[in-house]
């Protein structure tokens, strides 16, 4: 009896462990083909409420830009650099003490790949960013993709 007891109490502690941890921003991740051997990698973020991300354009000395990074392969080449989609809103942080870009609601981080011949492969990489709100940030955080080209 005393040992369903411990593991009912050291269930309910790790359920509200766990409602603490919060992720208010959700990923997609897809590959859309452009031309035989060309595709758009999408990063759609899903942002709730009042939460926001930082633009990959925010300087130094603010907060942690949101940044994508595709994993080198030897089979297929970036073409520029990843371009971010959504509503970029520009404030002065009295927390960071400069001007920081932001995107809330919706935001999309697309890189242009290109296959080198006629190959199956996958792109791999991950996506940092912190998401904060009016009162509080949470830490950076890392989400990896991998998203198949075919």
């Amino acid at each position: 009896m005393k040992k369903l007891f411990y593991t009912l109490i050291l269930t309910m502690i790790a359920g509200v462990v766990t409602a603490q941890i919060k992720d208010p921003v959700s990923w997609t991740f897809e590959a859309k083909k452009k031309s035989a051997d060309t595709y758009d990698v999408v990063l759609t973020a899903t942002i709730q409420g009042k939460w926001h991300i930082y633009s990959q354009k925010t300087g130094k000395g603010g907060p942690i830009p949101t940044k994508m990074t595709v994993k080198p392969n030897p089979l297929i080449s970036l073409v520029g650099t990843a371009k971010e989609i959504g509503k970029v809103e520009k404030i002065y942080d009295e927390i960071f003490q400069t001007d920081v870009l932001y995107l809330s609601n919706k935001a999309q981080y697309v890189q242009t790949v290109k296959l080198k011949g006629k190959v199956k492969t996958n792109v791999t990489g991950t996506i940092e960013y912190m998401v904060c709100d009016d009162a509080q940030c949470l830490p950076p955080t890392k989400k990896s993709f991998d998203i198949k080209l075919q």
